[in-house]
């Protein structure tokens, strides 16, 4: 699904979002890809095969930061090379870090609602999604891009990506 927000903050901002069950890895993230440059410093890079510079914050399995970037190869003087810099909280902490579910049920048992979503969160949430929920009840599916088990998704999502010049990362667990 592509999503736009409709204000001057987020304004020309898409916001993607993707799920599916029976995907070949378990997790969930929040990839953040900046735009590109309006000027290629390395004439030579062909700019259709560089990935844009990303921020990947990773919720699950494990939670951790990822900066995927796209600098100066040391080796070619007019070439770009990918590297990514990170960090995963597991092995950060080794072993003294709590599962998600685990630290959200002592929240709950000793009443801290810091990692809990208020009402109006959960009702602004709905008010994206009943809209969606509607039409299809309306309106069945005529051709409804299914997919097979163990990959990321129908072919329609990657067009979706692809109409905008983009493309999904795909995470294996």
């Amino acid at each position: 699904m592509k999503l736009l927000i409709d204000n001057w903050r987020w304004a020309g901002v898409p916001f993607y979002l993707r799920t599916g069950k029976r995907l070949p890895g378990r997790n969930t993230h929040v990839v953040i890809q900046f735009r590109r440059a309006p000027f290629m410093l390395f004439r030579e890079t062909q700019v259709e095969n560089m990935m844009p510079n990303q921020l990947v914050l990773h919720i699950q399995p494990e939670e951790g930061y990822l900066f995927a970037l796209c600098r100066q190869d040391s080796r070619a003087r007019h070439a770009t090379r990918r590297s990514e810099y990170g960090l995963r909280v597991l092995r950060l902490f080794r072993g003294s870090f709590r599962p998600a579910y685990e630290r959200l049920l002592h929240d709950c048992m000793t009443g801290d609602a810091t990692l809990f979503q208020r009402a109006d969160m959960v009702g602004g949430r709905w008010s994206i999604v009943n809209p969606v929920l509607d039409v299809w009840k309306a309106l069945p599916p005529r051709n409804f891009p299914n997919y097979p088990a163990g990959v990321w998704g129908p072919k329609e999502s990657d067009e979706l990506m692809e109409r905008d010049g983009r493309r999904w990362r795909n995470f294996e667990t």
